[in-house]
Parts: structure tokens; C-alpha cells; sequence
């Protein structure tokens, strides 16, 4: 298949529209191939069902313009970082060949969230080397973007992306799986304040939209420092 330009990679269906839905619709709006791999499908979820929730994702995925779509089958509530499950996302890593991959942050309330931050980063590692899972050539993606929405602890996001326009489509993703969200004030990794979820979901666009002077935005934190060739091109006024 032709190499995605963005992949975002989550414990569970539903996670990549809470954290970075808006980004992937804005990198489709732009032209580029992007996709989701869910490593688990949900089954322990405290609500609706695998089924259900898949065909909400189907709906979601589309709402978002995916390029492609798929659930590696690792357990949910479950998830480890081991040479095993490395190998086996390193294989599908080489097989849809992402330029950028997203995430999920190295630290999280979830279990399965922080180990899935910690098992994306070190199989984009592992998928370049030829002798682990040698039946497909290696392959390294060119960046590993952490998305840290919700998860305001010691970084500062390295650079936020605006999606003005794209956040009712992002809500509208995550809308989508009314099994899981619908009447509820909080989910994943997204606290409680007493207002009705889809509201705190707006107000954190909002707030991370704030730090670049745009009206709702995603966070992202990278390990390594991003490069500036020119400072008079810097966006962000400081005043």
C-alpha cells in the first residue's frame, strides 16, 4: 500500500479522537495519508461491546477522511511492552511505512495508555532493525510525536497544532461513539470537572488553542528539540 504520511497509534478505539483527532483531519485537509491503528479493540470496556464499538470507530474514521484503519489485536486492559508485541507492531510499522507517528503520552492515569506511549516509541525503534520479525524489510519512521492532551504534568508541549477549523469535525469523531461517551463527565484521560464531557473537550481545545493565539489546538511533545532555520519566521507573538 502507499506509505501514510501520519499514523496515530492508541491502546483503544476511540483514544486517537480524543487526543489528536483534529491533527489527522487537518493533515487529510492538507492532502496526506493518514491512519489509526488501535492496538486493542476494547473488549473489556466498561460499556457497549467490541462490535459496537468498531462500527463506531468505521463511522469515526471516516467523519476523520482515514486513509486506513486497523486494530493489531493485543488485549485490552492488558497491554505490555515486551520484545513480543514489539516485534509484531514493528511489522505492521513496516507495512504501512508512516512518515510521522503519534503517540500516546509517556505518562497517563490508564495503564494501558502510558505502556502504549512506551511500546509505540521503542517498535518504531525496533522496526529498523532487519533480524527482529525479518519477513518484511526494515523500516523506521522519520519522527515519533507524543500527544499529551489532558496530561499536563512536567512537559510543556514542544509545539501545539491549530485546528480551528477542524475541531467540529474532531467533536463530531468523537461523538460517534456514543456508547462509550454519551452522557458521561469524564473518559480516558480526560478529569472530571462537573461539566458534561463534550464541553471539557471543547474548553481543553480551547485552552491548548490559547497558547498559540488560535481558538482550539492539539499538544505534542517530542523528545528531541525541534529545529528553527529562520527566527524571523516564528509565529506566536510573544505580546
Amino acid at each position: 500500500m502507499t506509505p501514510l504520511d501520519v499514523l496515530a497509534i492508541v491502546a483503544h478505539r476511540d483514544d486517537a479522537e480524543l487526543l489528536c483527532g483534529g491533527t489527522l483531519i487537518a493533515a487529510h485537509d492538507r492532502g496526506r495519508a493518514t491512519g489509526i491503528l488501535d492496538l486493542s479493540a476494547g473488549e473489556t470496556g466498561t460499556r457497549g461491546s467490541v462490535l459496537l464499538r468498531g462500527a463506531e470507530a468505521e463511522k469515526a474514521g471516516v467523519i476523520m477522511g482515514l486513509t486506513v484503519r486497523e486494530t493489531l489485536g493485543l488485549p485490552d486492559a492488558g497491554l505490555l511492552n515486551t520484545p513480543e508485541t514489539r516485534a509484531l507492531l514493528a511489522l505492521a510499522l513496516r507495512r504501512l511505512k508512516p512518515r510521522v507517528v503519534i503517540a500516546p503520552a509517556l505518562r497517563g492515569r490508564h495503564p494501558d495508555h502510558h505502556v502504549a506511549g512506551a511500546l509505540v516509541r521503542d517498535a518504531c525503534f525496533i522496526a529498523g532493525i532487519a533480524k527482529v520479525a525479518p519477513e518484511l524489510p526494515p523500516f523506521r519512521p522519520h519522527k515519533v510525536l507524543h500527544a499529551i492532551a489532558y496530561r499536563e504534568h512536567d512537559e510543556k508541549p514542544t509545539f501545539v497544532v491549530d485546528i480551528t477549523e477542524q475541531f467540529e469535525r474532531k467533536l463530531e469523531a468523537i461523538k460517534c461513539y456514543a456508547s462509550q461517551f454519551d452522557g458521561l463527565i469524564q473518559a480516558g484521560e480526560v478529569y472530571p470537572n462537573g461539566e458534561p464531557l463534550y464541553d471539557i473537550i471543547r474548553h481543553q481545545a480551547a485552552h491548548y488553542g490559547s497558547m498559540i493565539r488560535t481558538r482550539y489546538g492539539e499538544p505534542f511533545w517530542t523528545a528531541e528539540t525541534m529545529r528553527v532555520d529562520d527566527v524571523a519566521t516564528l509565529g506566536v507573538a510573544t505580546f
